[in-house]
């Protein structure tokens, strides 16, 4: 493979605008088709104009050359040529930008079918799918044996975490899960920080649990867990995890969370036979 260099990088800018720009009709960007167009798909000075640059500094960009670009600038040509986000992530790569978060972080309701049928799968091993707020989107028998998700109307983790006392019992060490679990969705938060739905839930957990706010506060950034690492359960007691968590969904920020019971704990086999029954009943 031939080393990457920027030369390379501005080439492959250039053809991937000229290709996109190609495949827009001048409708469906909201200009009149009127005549015959010589030019296949959008003209470049049409592009520049609906994205507010120069005709000239448009034409450089296409062209390849060494200039510089904004990422509000490479925003605005991403809405013009009608990307996708993964498009978009790939023209800010191609710009050497850091791609921005996506502005809609919605709809996270759903797993793919295949994801689903994994889960399922997992007879032995609870897991779950969160998103970027931390919404459990998805679960399977084993996570819902553990957690019991299905009782709650749209179950968010931080929410679990933080404000239910019924949920909070299930967690031995809730004094050292929860600052590392907050940690962690600390650097989640830091991904789209003007989020809506982010700030109403960090404003309704301050509001609801001092430790919460103590915490969100201090700006502790050292975690790196999405799971808990004991969990009390009836008729067993307490059994250790170990956790993995998984991205399956990178647009769509969503992560699955597998937990595996430690094999030297002593309820690990009782635990398992539970799952087993649980399974079998369904």
């Amino acid at each position: 493979m031939p080393p990457r260099s920027l030369d390379r990088s501005r080439r492959a800018l250039s053809e991937f605008l000229r290709f996109r720009r190609e495949q827009l009709a001048p409708e469906e960007v909201g200009l009149p088709a009127v005549g015959r167009r010589r030019t296949k798909g959008l003209r470049r000075e049409e592009v520049a104009a609906l994205a507010g640059v120069g005709i000239t500094w448009y034409t450089w960009l296409e062209q390849g050359r060494e200039i510089g670009v904004s990422a509000a600038v490479l925003d605005n040509i991403a809405r013009v040529l009608k990307l996708d986000s993964i498009d978009r992530c790939h023209l800010f790569l191609l710009a050497h930008q850091r791609p921005p978060p996506t502005d809609d972080l919605r709809p996270w309701g759903t797993v793919s079918p295949l994801v689903r049928q994994v889960m399922d799968d997992l007879v032995l091993r609870p897991a779950y799918a969160i998103n970027l707020v931390w919404d459990v989107v998805a679960w399977n028998r084993a996570a819902d044996r553990l957690f019991d998700f299905s009782a709650r109307d749209k179950p968010n983790l931080l929410r679990m975490l933080f404000a239910d006392p019924a949920f909070r019992r299930r967690a031995p060490q809730w004094q050292t899960d929860a600052p590392r679990l907050l940690a962690d969705f600390r650097r989640d938060f830091a991904s789209a920080p003007n989020d809506a739905t982010l700030g109403s839930l960090i404003g309704d957990l301050e509001s609801v649990s001092p430790d919460f706010r103590t915490w969100w506060h201090g700006q502790d950034a050292d975690g790196c867990t999405k799971g808990l690492a004991q969990v009390d359960i009836d008729g067993i007691g307490s059994v250790d995890f170990e956790h993995e968590t998984l991205v399956i969904d990178e647009d769509r920020r969503l992560r699955l969370v597998i937990y595996a019971a430690r094999p030297e704990n002593p309820g690990a086999v009782a635990l398992e036979m539970l799952l087993m029954n649980n399974d079998k009943k369904d």
